[in-house]
């Protein structure tokens, strides 16, 4: 399935039903009065979070989405039927805004999460309710409320605890198909991964993290070359990154440092928040490296980060461990200072 992560739609909601004009028709009653119904209720229009999907591809063909009309009122005192509601499944991480105002109307951030976006039109009023000691026999009803139109722009970003970022082919689908359930498509050449892929890692019988493998960004990526900032967005929610840096094929400790400057200048270019999110730095491939090898270009990385290196192997495991806990200590840690961050506000 094709990844979408921006739409345009456009939704309605339902017109109330008119009331009716009315009035008893009975034998041996020549005087009946009014009896004309209400209209029904108009159709709202909710979105519902729904963790089934993954992408907004389903909006991608139709453009205009309205919801049911209320029916109008009949005679014998019977209302008109309310409108069915239109409910639009969309995945986790989807952001509504109006696209005329460009404010953001809801953030959808659970399964099920149900959200108002537009109300249907009232039913309008019979002839029987307008009927009073002056007026015996109005003939007059109201009209249906019109229900409301809007365009919306629905952007997709992916929530997830961990990024995995890196240049193309460092490793990042190798490591999240090792470590979780998720089966990307791995090959041995750029942009292998045309999509964000989502994996669960387990850690032990309570403990999870959600990890994204971002696809490989490269130079200029914030200004849109290669697969550009098309799948920054995805990184914004995260509460850590993963940087994995491929050394294997590499022959100096300034070509990884290179390599880790042009992820780091990209995103800072994109988000500074982005940028200075908790970061665990991993040297991938490392099986097929020596020892010695490892210890160079590791002690390298850890001298200009200033901060520790973990060496990882996705094929042989070494270390996989250590990260993931690293991965969950981060999680928790972050999960932890916005609690008391919240608590504080």
């Amino acid at each position: 399935m094709k990844f979408i992560d921006e739409v345009n739609i456009q939704v309605q909601s339902g017109n109330g039903g008119k009331g009716s004009v009315s009035f008893r028709r009975e034998k041996h009653v020549p005087y009946g009065g009014p009896e004309g119904g209400n209209g029904g209720k108009g159709g709202d229009v909710y979105i519902l979070g729904d963790e089934n999907i993954n992408t907004l591809v389903n909006f991608r063909g139709r453009k205009v989405y309205p919801a049911e009309h209320g029916q109008n009122g009949r005679n014998h005192q019977m209302d008109g039927s309310h409108g069915e509601d239109l409910i639009l499944h969309v995945p986790v991480g989807t952001l509504v805004y109006d696209k005329e105002s460009e404010s953001l109307l809801k953030d959808i951030t659970t399964h099920n999460q149900r959200e108002l976006i537009a109300r249907g039109g009232k039913g309008g009023l019979g002839n029987m309710y307008f009927k009073s000691s002056t007026n015996q026999a109005p003939r007059f009803a109201q009209e249906g409320e019109v229900g409301k139109t809007i365009d919306l722009h629905l952007e997709l970003k992916l929530i997830a605890d961990i990024a995995l970022v890196g240049l193309p082919n460092a490793g990042k689908s190798t490591l999240i198909s090792s470590i979780s359930s998720a089966k990307p498509k791995i090959a041995d050449y750029p942009f292998t991964t045309l999509t964000p892929n989502l994996g669960v890692v387990k850690l032990g019988e309570e403990d999870s993290l959600v990890v994204a493998d971002i696809p490989g960004l490269i130079e200029d990526a914030a200004d849109g070359k290669g697969l550009g900032i098309q799948f920054l967005k995805h990184i914004e929610r995260t509460s850590a990154l993963v940087h994995l840096i491929d050394c294997s094929m590499l022959v100096e400790p300034y070509e990884a440092i290179e390599q880790y400057a042009t992820i780091r200048g990209e995103l800072l270019k994109y988000k500074e928040a982005v940028a200075w999110k908790p970061e665990i730095i991993c040297l991938t491939k490392i099986d097929a490296m020596s020892e010695e090898e490892i210890t160079k270009f590791q002690e390298a990385m850890e001298a200009h980060a200033d901060k520790k290196v973990l060496p990882i192997s996705s094929v042989s495991g070494r270390n996989l461990d250590h990260l993931k806990e690293l991965m969950l200590k981060t999680k928790h840690s972050n999960t932890d200072k916005k609690s008391t961050e919240e608590h504080n506000e």
